[in-house]
């Protein structure tokens, strides 16, 4: 079923001019997403850890409070987290936002329904959770107040993005996680974070 709606355009729209934005790619396609987009020092991509992007971008959030922190996740991913809802919304930290990209499926083990294809509403969930700000995008000009809203600055925000569920070729980040890292902690924290 046809949501109109590409991944990687949404991605390469919301981290086009991102600034100094921090940007955690889930794990799997969103990281592939954030790499396609054009692959940054202040990107982390994920290669482990599912279920932790929220969490990673909490962490992350409340250590950079002047830095715009941005995790770009699947539905798959944030269903394993969802407990990551409440303790980021008890956090509100105003920096954060969490941009789930629904295609309704488990792309990585082989396009499985997930429960948002079933009628689970994940932006109701982060409402519930305490999310003053939470937003179900499913058109273009909902992307683009999305956009606009993730660098307002206005608090932590949770939006669910409705994807078409499409295979694409996969365009990787680096796979050394130590690289990851420290590449990420020295384009923040500058050259002496790798000795730290």
């Amino acid at each position: 079923m046809s949501k109109s709606l590409h991944r990687r355009e949404v991605v390469k729209e919301l981290l086009a001019k991102r600034g100094d934005s921090l940007v955690i790619g889930g794990l799997g396609a969103p990281a592939w997403d954030i790499t396609d987009a054009g692959d940054h020092d202040l990107n982390f991509p994920l290669w482990g850890a599912m279920g932790g992007a929220a969490m990673i971008g909490l962490g992350v959030a409340l250590a950079q409070p002047k830095k715009k922190v941005l995790v770009l996740t699947g539905d798959g991913e944030m269903l394993m987290g969802l407990g990551a809802l409440a303790t980021i919304a008890v956090q509100q930290p105003r920096n954060l936002c969490i941009v789930v990209l629904d295609n309704e499926r488990y792309g990585e083990t082989g396009m499985q329904r997930t429960h948002t294809g079933h009628g689970v509403d994940l932006a109701g969930m982060a409402k519930a959770a305490g999310f003053a700000r939470t937003l179900k995008v499913n058109t273009q000009a909902d992307v683009s107040r999305l956009k606009q809203r993730i660098y307002s600055g206005e608090g932590a925000l949770f939006a669910q993005v409705k994807v078409d569920a499409e295979r694409l070729p996969l365009v990787l980040p680096p796979r050394e996680g130590s690289l990851l890292k420290n590449r990420f902690r020295i384009a923040l924290l500058g050259p002496e974070a790798a000795q730290q």
